[in-house]
């Protein structure tokens, strides 16, 4: 797909005006590589407001998400928002393969670029470590009744966020997708078999977390990426 074109087939900013995505791609587990036959395809996006929209007593909204097909959209501040506070789902977006993008423009490529500038070590910890203790605590209050497919996936997401997290934490970068998807799977059924399991590897991620070293800074660098941020407001003044 052609740099800041949008694709008809996967509704990418269908609802917005045209050529105010600035970087969109395909997320979740089919860029893990985690997918089954099936897994949903989703889509996650950034785009930008015009600059004067935001100014008066009613501002546009900053998300658009849609379920047909499966599209997350945010607004190039919001996204900046989430991933300066280390949300793993919104900073995926910065760090997926060349080929898993859809949509790109040279100012969601600056925002490529500068994705390591979002980047602070207490951030990435809590939010990493944080998302997969509550995928932890779902597996282990789950209904007894919950499918075993539904706790496998929910173990393979816990499992995901602990290495990508430990891995962006030690290196200052991510990998998306997984070298050995199967390792994975394999986790999941043992928790889906018994839930339990989670324990020990919880404990020893902890652990991990604990005696790492990491090369983050204790703070991203916002004022790299508010200058990005206002690159982007300059552009899109009046839309």
């Amino acid at each position: 797909m052609e740099r800041g074109t949008v694709g008809a087939a996967s509704g990418i900013g269908a609802a917005l005006p045209s050529g105010t995505v600035l970087l969109a791609g395909v997320v979740g587990s089919t860029a893990y590589g985690l997918a089954g036959p099936g897994s949903d395809v989703d889509r996650l996006g950034m785009f930008a407001l015009p600059t004067l929209s935001l100014l008066g007593l009613h501002t546009p909204r900053e998300s658009q998400v849609s379920t047909q097909p499966d599209v997350t959209l945010h607004e190039a501040a919001k996204l900046a928002r989430l991933a300066l506070g280390g949300n793993p789902t919104a900073s995926e977006l910065l760090w997926l393969p060349d080929d898993l993008y859809e949509v790109r423009t040279p100012l969601g490529d600056e925002a490529v670029a500068l994705r390591t500038a979002f980047l602070s070590a207490p951030r990435v910890h809590d939010a990493y470590l944080g998302y997969a203790t509550q995928q932890f605590r779902k597996l282990l209050s789950r209904d007894p009744a919950t499918a075993d497919a539904k706790v496998a996936k929910h173990a393979r997401h816990l499992m995901r966020l602990i290495e990508q997290g430990y891995e962006l934490y030690t290196t200052g970068h991510v990998t998306i997708r997984l070298a050995d998807p199967e390792r994975f799977r394999a986790f999941g059924e043992r928790v889906a078999a018994d839930p339990e399991t989670t324990r020990p590897f919880m404990a020893a991620a902890e652990e991990r977390f604990a005696a790492a070293r990491t090369v983050l800074p204790d703070e991203p660098d916002t004022a790299a990426v508010e200058d990005w941020l206002l690159r982007v407001r300059r552009t899109f003044w009046v839309g």
